[in-house]
């Protein structure tokens, strides 16, 4: 093993305890049970999440190999994959399905972008980012709130992300609604979101998607999000679709849907899109199992995603322009019937929330997509 290998899993192992420390002392476990739990490679909330005794642990993705190993899939294109601006510019190719990217806030100040621009340099060390001209822009910085004087009006919104990380703590919205800010829902006046807005860095600025209104109609006060995992199969010259799931918020998990912060988790059957029960984080020491929202009451078990078979096909499409990156997560809204925007990816995406429907490695196509790429 090379010293930068080395290094990067020395550096996911301590992801790895992070993790543990964090949240795995919520959940009451006798400590033999933890120590075993360990020993196979998981974490506690794992042994909380999992069904051990309908399913061989052997079957799930560990907590270490999703850490550690699948991170060394997709080598040195984790960088590309995981910086939000780059991504943006590498789905170049794929207009239709990427969000609007107004620009940059960093050093107390809005960068703007070209929307002409947004090219990329592909090369041998990963992504070269060609900086648009300041005559292609016009105006290339200025005061963040100046930028947001001018451009939000009445009922727009804009998504705030840091250019790095997920789980949504690094997510924030901003809109103007009845003639005052409102910022993660709370009205803030101008002076104060200026120097909020001031204070964020590197966060790049994106208009709002609207979703379809069937994920409206789940829960409105979040946009419920489809995570997809793509795989690369070098032997078949394809990508697949080992496992699927709906998002979908709660007014715990709000603004955002994400699982481990209270949003629910439904898998997405495949073949016709149509969702399955939908699974909650178990936050008082065991999973809930939801045929409908618990909160609003919308119908989940059954709905079916509009267009599913034309978002899986494209999907599949771009997975398949990626090859050179093989394992990728994906997250998307969808806009229409067949129509979707992806607003993110992650080369080393967690499994948790899939695993709580079913272990992944029991499919043969899957588990020899790890076992090809040393992660079992």
């Amino acid at each position: 093993m090379d010293l930068a290998r080395a290094s990067q899993s020395v550096n996911q192992v301590r992801k790895l305890l992070r993790a543990e420390r964090q949240s795995g002392f919520a959940f009451d476990i006798p400590p033999r049970r933890r120590l075993e739990l360990y020993r196979r490679g998981f974490l506690s909330a794992s042994g909380v999440l999992y069904d051990f005794e309908s399913n061989d642990p052997a079957d799930y993705l560990t907590d270490y190999q999703r850490f550690v190993a699948t991170k060394r899939i997709n080598g040195h294109w984790n960088a590309s994959i995981d910086n939000k601006l780059a991504f943006h510019w590498m789905l170049g190719e794929f207009p239709a399905h990427r969000p609007v990217v107004y620009g940059l806030l960093t050093n107390g100040r809005f960068h703007a972008f070209d929307p002409a621009a947004g090219r990329a340099a592909l090369t041998d060390g990963g992504l070269g980012l060609e900086r648009p001209s300041e005559a292609a822009t016009g105006k290339p910085t200025e005061r963040p709130i100046d930028w947001v004087d001018d451009t939000l009006s009445e009922g727009d919104r804009l998504v705030l992300k840091w250019f790095r990380g997920g789980g949504g703590n690094t997510v924030h919205f901003l809109e103007r609604a009845d003639g005052e800010y409102l910022f993660d829902g709370v009205p803030t006046v101008e002076s104060v979101l200026g120097e909020m807005l001031a204070d964020l860095e590197d966060y790049l600025v994106c208009k709002f998607v609207e979703q379809a209104d069937y994920a409206d109609e789940l829960l409105a006060d979040t946009a419920n999000t489809i995570r997809v995992l793509t795989m690369y199969d070098h032997l078949a010259g394809e990508a697949f679709i080992p496992m699927a799931i709906h998002r979908i918020g709660t007014r715990d998990s709000a603004p955002v849907d994400n699982f481990s912060s209270g949003g629910l988790s439904a898998p997405i059957d495949r073949e016709t899109g149509r969702l399955g029960t939908a699974a909650e984080y178990p936050r008082h020491g065991t999973v809930g199992w939801h045929e409908t929202h618990p909160e609003t009451g919308a119908r989940i078990e059954g709905t079916s995603i509009p267009g599913w078979e034309e978002i899986r096909d494209r999907l599949l499409e771009i997975a398949e322009t990626f090859s050179f990156a093989p394992y990728i997560g994906w997250d998307l809204v969808v806009t229409g019937e067949g129509e979707f925007r992806i607003i993110g990816a992650n080369s080393y995406p967690d499994v948790a929330s899939l695993q709580v429907h079913r272990p992944l490695l029991t499919d043969a196509r899957t588990r020899r997509f790890y076992r090809d790429h040393g992660v079992v």
